[in-house]
């Protein structure tokens, strides 16, 4: 079993199984603290975090490296420990939509790239985390947002929680 199949997604809806996703909660320390990095869903423009699908020969927070890097041109340092996990229903079309569970990882951000694959589609934003629970509409990445802890030289970052 590889290790995308060892996250239970969080719900499931008309017996339907959540479908998972990897997310990235992008992170800086700056003077006033910690910020998250948000950006805008290309449909609805809606604040969210970079997430997207599995991608085969990569694991979980690789993948999820992979998103930021292609909706918010992010460059950073990726915690291959999971800070949590919160659900949404993803918009397919008009008719249809599916579960999904999204498993986050913390990516302290050292570099944001002028030109990434979505610039045109996204708009993006740094906050400091209570904004920024207050701005995504899933409590449960609110909750991850909010008890975020930056991981310390030699000690993983706390899963969301504990």
């Amino acid at each position: 079993m590889g290790r995308q199949d060892q996250i239970a997604p969080p719900f499931s809806e008309g017996g339907a199984a959540a479908k998972i996703q990897y997310g990235a909660l992008c992170w800086r320390q700056s003077p006033a603290g910690v910020e998250v990095l948000l950006i805008t869903s290309r449909d609805t423009g809606r604040w969210v975090i970079p997430k997207g699908w599995p991608m085969p020969g990569l694991a979980p927070e690789a993948a999820a490296a992979q998103e930021a890097w292609e909706e918010a041109g992010v460059e950073g340092v990726m915690n291959p420990v999971s800070l949590g996990r919160y659900g949404y229903h993803k918009v397919l079309s008009a008719e249809a939509q599916v579960p999904c569970a999204v498993a986050v990882y913390g990516l302290r951000v050292v570099r944001l790239a002028e030109k990434f694959p979505e610039v045109k589609e996204r708009r993006r934003q740094w906050f400091p985390p209570e904004v920024a629970a207050d701005l995504v509409h899933e409590p449960e990445l609110a909750r991850i947002i909010l008890r975020f802890v930056p991981p310390r030289e030699g000690r993983p970052a706390p899963i969301a929680g504990e």
